[in-house]
């Protein structure tokens, strides 16, 4: 029982020392991908899911033939983050490709934040068979398994994203700070 106390004391003094031993790389910082979007006025100035039109400079409501799958996915991710999961939704349902893992990554997202845990799962899942070195699809499977009380394979999961080159990235780092108690997205 000492030993095994020992062992976990050891686990996270180890998990502590790697969070604040990383590399100086802001969450924010422009060289990472897997950080949280920029606010543009998609979020800021657009309502009812309306995505901003750069072109048309005003916001238009999202249809496949007046966005590219980039465009879209950009969008979705901005709505994701802003709380507004359902505008992501149907912003990611317009994507042509709806088996690339940025869009499968997100339709999970979305789903697990408004509460569709499983569904969400299963489209990591999804993201993660169209290309299992996607960081950022691990990171949030890490961290709804964590909601869900699986500490165990949320640690696979950060090993897996270390292993994949992501250790200084901020999907690795977001998922240790859920590993270490706080909650992150």
């Amino acid at each position: 029982m000492q030993s095994a106390y020992r062992f976990r004391s050891l686990a996270l003094a180890g998990c502590l020392a790697l969070a604040f031993s990383a590399p100086a790389m802001a969450a924010g910082e422009e060289t990472d991908q897997t950080k949280p979007p920029p606010k543009t006025e998609t979020t800021t100035k657009c309502a009812d899911g309306k995505i901003w039109d750069k072109k048309k400079k005003e916001c238009v409501a999202p249809k496949k033939s007046s966005f590219n799958d980039d465009d879209l996915y950009k969008a979705a991710r901005e709505f994701a983050y802003a709380g507004q999961y359902e505008n992501a939704i149907a912003a990611l349902r317009l994507a042509e490709n709806q088996n690339d893992p940025r869009i499968l990554n997100y339709l999970g997202y979305a789903n697990r934040k408004a509460g569709r845990m499983e569904l969400g799962m299963s489209y990591y899942r999804k993201a993660l068979l169209a290309d299992q070195n996607y960081i950022l699809a691990r990171s949030y499977m890490g961290q709804a398994l964590m909601e869900q009380g699986d500490v165990q394979a949320a640690r696979v999961q950060l090993v897996e994203i270390r292993d994949r080159g992501g250790e200084n990235t901020w999907a690795y780092r977001s998922l240790l700070q859920s590993l270490n108690g706080y909650r992150t997205y």
